[in-house]
């Protein structure tokens, strides 16, 4: 069922820190939301960064910084009410989002794309049950399970080997790992519970599907003419390690009948779950047939590439969705991303090999700003620009290769 929440468009913007100003709350300030946060600003918008650890990327760019545990449902409340602000944009999945609903359902506040959108996509069962049981869309098997023996079961029960399984809430592919057989079955169950972003001891386990790549689909649903309308940015391809993006080049190649049916199926989804903004869209596909496989409804890390490959970027599109303002999903060059990883744990490393790696023309670099490193931890990304997709990838891995992260 389709959201009813009416369209929403600023009619005009006031002056940050004044009582005029528009003012946007980040519930999450990684990365992405840094670059939202930046997008927001340069339209003028007021914004509070929220994270659960002082110092996140988005604070160290926004008006005002808030540190909260967001899964707290008092602390989460007593925030928005505090701050009133115009919209509340969930950026991460670990979210009181009942009270999310609440608040909006009070009046008190409008939430990106809507409160249902952030609760049905914070974990894997809800967008699944409504993408394969409501709305019939083509996915890959699956059953959700509660234990080990549940996954065995449901392993031997039908869904078969091999299969994937990941925690139904988790960010980033953390959690999720691919079962070969049964040797493979406790290792997953407890990656699995290590990942998740908050304790909840639920998996789903999915049928593996043959498909031939995997794309993310950006889909905007922002104002034009008074309605709400969809557009597609050009689809995606990316390559992931244990779940977790590490490469991404835009545009992916793909026959016209299979772009259409994953059009239609981004259109779908996104049509039922409403309000407006960017969504990040994943689906596999085999020739021109296409699976649904997750949709995050907010800027997606494989759609970092977007900086270097768009006019607007899916952070520019976000920002400008949001606030009721024209978008436009053009092209500008083929590129690529490649991820820079932190290598070592430690505090506030450094990182060599900046200027040589932007000595390469057609190359850029993002350096999150993130205050602790973990091996596998994302703490950059390397973009690149070329006049075909190829070049693009080698010269944006190239980049992230002379990033060398180190202690201080």
């Amino acid at each position: 069922m389709s959201n009813p929440i009416e369209p929403f468009g600023i009619p005009s913007i006031g002056t940050p820190n004044t009582p005029q100003a528009t003012r946007v709350m980040l519930l999450g300030s990684g990365e992405l939301g840094k670059e939202v946060l930046i997008a927001l600003q340069r339209l003028g918008v007021e914004t509070i960064a929220v994270d659960r650890y002082d110092g996140a990327p988005g604070q160290q760019v926004a008006h005002h910084a808030r540190t909260i545990a967001m899964s707290d449902p008092a602390a989460l409340r007593a925030l928005i009410e505090t701050e009133k602000p115009t919209l509340v944009v969930p950026e991460i999945e670990a979210i009181a989002t009942p009270v999310l609903q609440e608040l909006e359902a009070e009046g008190k506040v409008r939430v990106v794309p809507t409160a249902r959108a952030a609760r049905l996509t914070m974990d894997r069962e809800g967008i699944r049950r409504l993408a394969a049981e409501t709305l019939g869309l083509p996915t890959s098997p699956y059953r959700f399970c509660d234990s080990l023996e549940e996954l065995q079961a449901a392993i031997d029960g039908g869904i078969g080997y091999p299969c994937i399984v990941k925690p139904v809430m988790s960010s980033s592919g953390k959690g999720q790992s691919k079962v070969d057989g049964p040797h493979d079955v406790a290792r997953a169950w407890d990656y699995a519970m290590a990942g998740g972003r908050v304790s909840h001891g639920r998996v789903i386990v999915e049928g593996f599907i043959d498909f031939d790549y995997e794309i993310t689909l950006l889909t905007v649903r922002a104002l034009d003419g008074g309605e709400v309308r969809t557009q597609f940015c050009a689809p995606i391809g990316h390559i992931q390690v244990g779940g977790d993006y590490v490469e991404s080049w835009q545009p992916h190649a793909m026959p016209a009948a299979a772009l259409g049916r994953a059009q239609e199926i981004a259109r779908r989804i996104t049509d039922d779950l409403g309000g407006q903004g960017v969504f990040g869209v994943e689906l596999f596909v085999r020739g021109d047939e296409v699976w649904f496989s997750e949709v995050s409804p907010r800027p997606h890390d494989t759609g970092l590439v977007t900086m270097v490959t768009q006019w607007q970027s899916e952070f520019e599109l976000h920002a400008r969705a949001i606030l009721g303002l024209p978008v436009s999903t053009a092209l500008r060059s083929p590129g690529a991303s490649a991820v820079v990883y932190g290598g070592i744990d430690a505090q506030g490393i450094v990182f060599d090999g900046v200027a040589e790696a932007l000595a390469e023309p057609g190359t850029e670099l993002r350096l999150f700003g993130k205050p602790e490193s973990f091996p596998k931890r994302r703490m950059g990304v390397a973009l690149a620009f070329d006049q075909d997709v190829e070049a693009a990838r080698a010269k944006a891995k190239r980049v992230a290769a002379k990033v060398r992260p180190r202690r201080a």
